[in-house]
């Protein structure tokens, strides 16, 4: 038989994504619902077309957010042993965790899938780990960041490959960005397998949930091609950030000043001061851009930081006065002192 045309788009997009063929092991994140569904799914009919020569890792993680979540995962577990992959079952706490942590339960169940999935890939050795977003789920992020006040670079939306964590081996893959959600539910009843419905899906007390259910929905009225049309935008704010990247990164070591005291040996760890004139000279969108790496570097990501924070440290580069502060999400500070931008951690 001949490969069904869900199966040779994925062979086209893991070719663009310079994948590997064969010889290698692959995490696949797999919740039961139709997108992760057909992912594996497609998967297995690459293999058993001898399109690829892969070794698959099914991951699940039941988060114990509904009383059906052990089914869930014992759906998946049994899936995966009649398409012949073996899988790995991880449980989670994840509402004790979000209350421990002051968390939104979306954000730690987001954590706790990503760690999970890290442990996972570490315990099989596999470099890679395959991800089921898809074309609605971007458009979703993008809007969900736009409403954020996010820059340029968050409205760029989900990269197709990145490292899993930070300076992380394992890369993370999402192959199936191209696909809508439609076309995954339509490969599944054409491979016959049913998909599992998280109610939580429904849930209007997400914020995702909301923009999925009533303002892309008002959206489309528009434009009844929304969801390409915000994709192919994010695209092209993806491709716009990497030009700029290299502009940026160039930026921020010429700012980069010696962050000892006179008489005391330079302390790596910290991050480094940055020269206010150095900043001040510079285009804005370049300097932005330096300005979030350097806050990602000193703050160990961007979680929490929004381009209001980023305004709110750029202006400490206005006029010639030291003194002045910016405070930052999730504690940590940025003071001026003289002619000098210094990263500060609030301790209690």
């Amino acid at each position: 038989m001949r490969l069904n045309q869900f199966a040779r788009l994925l062979l086209a997009d893991w070719r663009k994504l310079k994948l590997p063929l064969s010889s290698e092991t692959f995490v696949v994140a797999v919740s039961g619902g139709a997108d992760s569904t057909a992912l594996l799914l497609a998967l297995e009919e690459l293999k058993r077309h001898d399109k690829l020569y892969i070794e698959i890792c099914v991951a699940h993680l039941d988060h114990r957010l509904r009383k059906s979540s052990s089914k869930d995962a014992k759906w998946v577990s049994e899936l995966a042993a009649k398409l012949g992959f073996r899988s790995v079952i991880g449980r989670s706490k994840v509402a004790e965790d979000a209350r421990a942590a002051s968390e939104n339960l979306e954000q730690a169940a987001r954590e706790a899938r990503y760690a999970f999935l890290e442990r996972t890939a570490k315990r099989v050795s596999a470099k890679y780990v395959l991800t089921a977003h898809t074309m609605d789920d971007q458009a979703e992020t993008v809007l969900l960041r736009l409403m954020r006040g996010s820059a340029g670079f968050g409205l760029g939306g989900m990269e197709a490959s990145r490292p899993l964590a930070r300076n992380s081996s394992i890369k993370l893959v999402r192959p199936l960005l191209w696909a809508r959600r439609l076309d995954t539910e339509e490969y599944c009843r054409v491979r016959r397998i049913n998909f599992l419905s998280d109610e939580m899906n429904d849930d209007l007390t997400f914020a995702r949930v909301k923009v999925r259910k009533q303002l892309l929905p008002m959206m489309q009225s528009f434009n009844n091609r929304i969801v390409e049309a915000i994709s192919r935008t994010a695209t092209q704010l993806r491709e716009d950030s990497a030009v700029l990247f290299n502009d940026s990164d160039a930026l921020l070591r010429r700012a980069a000043v010696s962050n000892n005291e006179e008489g005391e040996e330079s302390d790596e760890t910290k991050p480094p001061v940055l020269d206010v004139k150095v900043l001040a000279n510079a285009p804005p969108a370049i300097r932005r851009r330096a300005l979030r790496q350097w806050l990602s570097d000193a703050r160990g990501g961007t979680r929490r930081l929004e381009m209001v924070h980023l305004v709110a440290v750029e202006r400490l580069l206005e006029g010639n006065s030291g003194g002045k502060v910016a405070e930052l999400p999730n504690g940590g500070r940025v003071r001026r002192r003289r002619n000098r931008l210094e990263f500060e951690i609030e301790i209690d």
